[in-house]
């Protein structure tokens, strides 16, 4: 069976995002892209569960690809994100819970989501995304993730733009050596979109949650408790065990904040997990979210 990708482009409180849709029917699985990506990332995933009955949907996050790219940081801001993810699931499954599948910054997205509004979701899939308690956590007391996220502080540098689009975008591209030529061909054009790269970098820029330096004490300015954070959405963490920038202390303790967890590690497997294990990642998700009801 033959998955056609239709593409959309839908209002969320005056920004428009660019969505790509495959398969029919109620029950939406909606999925979130990271940073360098763009929505193409789940292409394997949504051929799968669109031939599974699902409503498959991949935006580009607002600043990536082809969705709008407002200007200034304020606007990429975890308030604004969260509320592109609920007028996305309002569209697409209105007035049903939804599953939300998310990697990367797209998996910062949906924590937030689940932690405020788990009403609205029916499962939780986070792949190689720390939630923000341990992740905080993590930078404050461990130095080799300090160490991991120590390019965090560089992409929040006004000159980030032009280190990372240097020689042809080389600095990103050495994060996808190991995988097909022609998805970093695909990766280049979406980052070669005017404003595109900014939007991106906007994200690490916003985002409270980065390593502390000799100047900035970074998330020991900050009180995190576990309390404030706690996801009353059953989910499935899958885990690369060789990411090199988000290490597997992110995920100490993390059952005290998501008590209705599946964690499944993946020895040999990297942040790009989605690409290097499309089978398993797939079957995980299935097994986890059962069918497509009608």
């Amino acid at each position: 069976m033959s998955v056609n990708f239709r593409h959309e482009w839908r209002d969320c409180g005056g920004l428009r995002l660019h969505c790509a849709v495959a398969g029919q029917g109620d029950q939406l699985m909606l999925f979130l892209h990271g940073f360098p990506e763009f929505w193409a990332a789940w292409r394997g995933p949504m051929q799968y569960f669109a031939e599974r009955g699902w409503l498959c949907v991949a935006p580009d996050l607002r600043g990536f690809n082809l969705s709008d790219k407002p200007k200034g940081v304020e606007s990429y801001k975890a308030k604004h994100l969260v509320a592109d993810v609920l007028a996305l699931g309002a569209h697409y499954s209105p007035g049903r819970k939804f599953v939300l599948v998310a990697h990367d910054w797209g998996g910062a997205v949906a924590w937030a989501v689940a932690i405020a509004h788990p009403q609205r979701l029916e499962r939780l899939v986070m792949i190689n995304s720390p939630h923000p308690y341990t992740f905080w956590r993590e930078l404050r007391d461990n130095p080799a993730q300090q160490k991991a996220s120590a390019y965090m502080n560089v992409f929040r540098l006004p000159k980030a733009e032009r280190l990372l689009s240097e020689n042809g975008y080389a600095r990103l591209l050495s994060a996808f050596g190991h995988l097909p030529s022609e998805w970093c061909d695909e990766l280049v054009k979406a980052w070669s979109s005017p404003g595109a790269l900014t939007g991106g970098l906007n994200y690490y820029r916003a985002s409270p949650l980065y390593p502390p330096t000799a100047d900035d004490p970074g998330p020991a300015r900050l009180q995190f408790e576990p309390k404030d954070f706690r996801v009353q959405v059953p989910t499935l963490v899958l885990w690369g065990e060789l990411d090199s920038a988000l290490l597997n202390g992110c995920l100490d303790g993390l059952e005290a904040c998501v008590p209705d967890m599946k964690l499944v590690r993946v020895a040999d497997a990297s942040h790009w997990i989605v690409h290097e294990e499309p089978a398993l990642v797939c079957s995980e998700i299935a097994a986890f979210a059962g069918d497509a009801r009608s």
